[in-house]
Order: C-alpha cells, then sequence, then structure tokens
C-alpha cells in the first residue's frame, strides 16, 4: 500500500552548497521512497539552504510541520538526525511532535527506532552531531581569536560608519578604507559633543534636519546611533575584537515578551571588559585627546543621569524626613517648613515631583 510522504534536506553553509550535498539527500531520499512505496508529490519536497541545524526557524522546516500539522501526509522522510536538528532536544521535540501528528519519521541512515535500542542509538547519535557542533563552534571561536591577535582585519563583522570593508584579495590582506564623506560626519559629530556641549539628542536632530543620510540611507539618526559611534574605539585608530559575549538575560523586559518571535530568547549580548578585547590597527578619524574627552564626557552624563536612582548621590545629608526619595542634583533651600520631594527608588510606588516648594518654577 502506498503511503503519502514528504521529504526534508537540508545544509548548513556555502561550501556544503557549493559541494552539491543537498542534490545528493534528495538523490537518496527519492529512490528510498521509489523503493519503498512512498508516494512523494514535488511540491513537497521541502529544503532548507545554509540554514544551521541548531535552531528550529527555518522555512523548510516551518512548511513541514504545518503540513503534518494539516495531516496531508503520513510520513516524512529525512537522510539523517542531523539533518533534522543538530540538538538532540530538537530532534526529540519534531520527532514527539510528528507523532502526535500521525506522521512516521523515517532516516535513511538511523535506526528507525522501534525497539529500545534503537531509540537509544538515535539519542546518542544526536548527542554525538550537538558535540560536533559544539566543537566547531570552539575551533572556530579561537581561530579567530589567533587571527585577531595577528592583526587580521576579517574577524571583524563589516566596518563602522565612516569606513569601508575591502575584502582579501590573493595579492593584498583585507583592510578599512576611509570614506572621507562619512568621515567627515564621524568627526563632527565628536566635534559636536565634545567643544561645543551638545547633547546626544540634539546632534542626531541636527544630522536629520541637514538631511546628512545614515549608512543605509534609509533610516533616521537616533540617539542609540550617535552614542554608539562616540563609544566606538576603531575611530582612534584601534578596532577591538571580542567587545561582547552571548550571556544569559538578566532580565526579559515586558516589550520583548510582547515583540512576536523573540519571547523565547533567553540570552543577549553583554560588553566584556576592555582588557579582554583585542585591538586591530585602523586608519584613525579622531585624536586620541578628543577620543578620550567624549569617553569622559559619557561617563559624567551616566553619573548626573535622571535616570540613576538606583545609588544616592548626596550621601553625606541627611533628609528631615523618612528617606522613602533619592534628592537628585544640587539644591539651596532652607529645610525649615519646606516640603522636599525627590526621585523615587526603584520598585516603589511612592514618587512626587522632582521639585523643592521653596524654590521658583
Amino acid at each position: 500500500m502506498t503511503k503519502v510522504a514528504a521529504i526534508y534536506a537540508r545544509v548548513s553553509s556555502d561550501r556544503q552548497k557549493e559541494n552539491h550535498t543537498i542534490a545528493s539527500q534528495l538523490a537518496a531520499l527519492t529512490e528510498y521512497a521509489e523503493v519503498h512505496a512512498y508516494r512523494v508529490p514535488a511540491e513537497w519536497r521541502f529544503q532548507d539552504e545554509g540554514y544551521s541545524g541548531a535552531t528550529l526557524l527555518r522555512p523548510g522546516l516551518e512548511a513541514l510541520r504545518d503540513l503534518a500539522a494539516a495531516g496531508q501526509i503520513e510520513a516524512v522522510l529525512i537522510y539523517s538526525p542531523d539533518r533534522l536538528s543538530r540538538k538532540y532536544a530538537y530532534q526529540v521535540l519534531l520527532a514527539e511532535e510528528l507523532s502526535r501528528c500521525g506522521v512516521e519519521l523515517v532516516f535513511l541512515k538511523a535506526p528507525s527506532g522501534t525497539t529500545p535500542q534503537d531509540q537509544l542509538l538515535v539519542q546518542f547519535q544526536g548527542m554525538i552531531a550537538e558535540y560536533e557542533r559544539a566543537q566547531i563552534a570552539e575551533r572556530s571561536r579561537r581561530g579567530k581569536r589567533h587571527r585577531a591577535q595577528q592583526g587580521s582585519i576579517n574577524v571583524l563583522s563589516g566596518a563602522p560608519y565612516g569606513y569601508r570593508y575591502v575584502r582579501k584579495s590573493d595579492t593584498a590582506a583585507a583592510y578599512y578604507e576611509v570614506l572621507e564623506s562619512e568621515a567627515a560626519v564621524v568627526r563632527r559629530v565628536y566635534q559636536a559633543y565634545t567643544q561645543q556641549g551638545l547633547s546626544l539628542n540634539a546632534i542626531a536632530h541636527l544630522l536629520n534636519e541637514e538631511h546628512i543620510p545614515t549608512r543605509t540611507g534609509t533610516t533616521r539618526w537616533e540617539r542609540s546611533t550617535v552614542w554608539g559611534m562616540l563609544r566606538n574605539p576603531a575611530y582612534r585608530g584601534r578596532a577591538c575584537y571580542g567587545k561582547t559575549e552571548l550571556r544569559p538575560r538578566q532580565r526579559i523586559t515586558r516589550p520583548l515578551r510582547q515583540r512576536p518571535g523573540l519571547a523565547s530568547r533567553t540570552s543577549a549580548n553583554h560588553e566584556r571588559p576592555p582588557q579582554d578585547w583585542i585591538e586591530i590597527a585602523v586608519p584613525a578619524l579622531v585624536s586620541e585627546e578628543t577620543f578620550a574627552l567624549a569617553q569622559e564626557q559619557l561617563e559624567q552624563n551616566k553619573r548626573h543621569s535622571p535616570r540613576r536612582t538606583l545609588e544616592p548621590e548626596f550621601e553625606s545629608w541627611q533628609p528631615p524626613f523618612e528617606p522613602n526619595h533619592l534628592i537628585r542634583g544640587p539644591f539651596d533651600a532652607d529645610t525649615g517648613g519646606t516640603k522636599w520631594c525627590g526621585a523615587g527608588r526603584r520598585g516603589t510606588a511612592r514618587c512626587a515631583p522632582t521639585r523643592c516648594t521653596s524654590h521658583p518654577r
């Protein structure tokens, strides 16, 4: 009796695509279907080219799962368990999902899993595939770190605003080429912040008013973009590798939970200590003195920010009431009979206007 089936194939890198490994998978799966009386319509041959097996967000896999949920197939043919996923936990999740839909999961290069011994072997294969992926990732990390220590620019992910990344050729290594039109904007941003005393918002507003294009040319200048530009050590002539690392999130905020497709992310990039960064020489756009002045100003702004209410700034002063609030900023008023108000502590419900009633508005 003929069973209606679908085929799924995956490769994760451009090198695999060039070697036509996905074509060999499809050929082997098609031959297996013909020999074992599976009927596979042409539109049900799903493939994901260039997608990692460590994620479930793959268009071919999504279409396959939708097809199984709709009850239109009886079996799924896959070359091996690591083509389904590199993570054993994902293999189990997908196998159970397909089983609930009444779909048989068939691997050409793995046991069927009908006996406890077969199930144990499939589990071991999944664990070995996950180990291999972790080993490849670690080798890649150490290789990039070594190249960064040798001063190779190609370990960095592209070039920041003001530069153009020139790829490695047969005769020359990769390097940053200065784009004078963008470099002038970078120097102007540093001058406006360190000499004119403009705020980050004011600088972004100024650039937008003058219709100065961003790198993409389709977005507006934002405060965060200016902030990142002022903190980027590449502009003083030393681009850095390894500035961030992936660590568990300290907290998942409500906007992140409400954002579709991102609520399940439990990790985020965190900045590493500057002493752990690996510096790579690039053309400088601003002087060391200008860059240092910008960092000093950024630190002062951070310390005196109105949003910074975790620690009081006037530790030696004791307010004439139960300290439910933190008085922020300089003050000059007589405490006798005066109502003092300040920024409320984070996490408390009590919060009053941030002014003293003896002061003019």
